[in-house]
């Protein structure tokens, strides 16, 4: 194990040298990632409820735990993302360079951040 990440109620710790992992705790909330493949992950970011697992160099990256606070992210394009942030419910992944930002999760919380520009 390199690294060990949690949310409000579950936790993960990974391997990056070998993209196995293991999460426990409340499975909606995170705790479920068997059959998943973190090989080539940078960066793992989490909200209260869920996480995100990032591959910088490719812009591929996985999300698990409550889809509504963050853990659905499938049809999303992370390439060129500099930075990721969360509140509790909500992710926000930024391109620091050309100021483009993706938010998901609960929109009252962060979650909705279209038609804004953060250069």
């Amino acid at each position: 194990v390199t690294d060990v990440y949690s949310t409000a109620n579950a936790f993960m710790a990974l391997d990056k040298n070998s993209g196995k992992a293991q999460c426990w705790g409340l499975s909606g909330n995170g705790g479920q990632c068997d059959d998943m493949d973190f090989l080539g992950v940078t960066d793992v970011y989490s909200t209260g409820s869920a996480f995100m697992a990032l591959d910088k160099n490719s812009g591929n990256a996985q999300c698990w735990g409550h889809s509504s606070f963050g853990g659905e992210c499938d049809d999303m394009d992370f390439l060129g993302v500099t930075d990721v942030y969360s509140t509790a419910n909500a992710f926000m992944a930024l391109d620091k360079n050309s100021g483009k930002a993706q938010c998901w999760g609960l929109s009252g919380n962060g979650g909705q951040c279209d038609d804004m520009d953060f250069l």
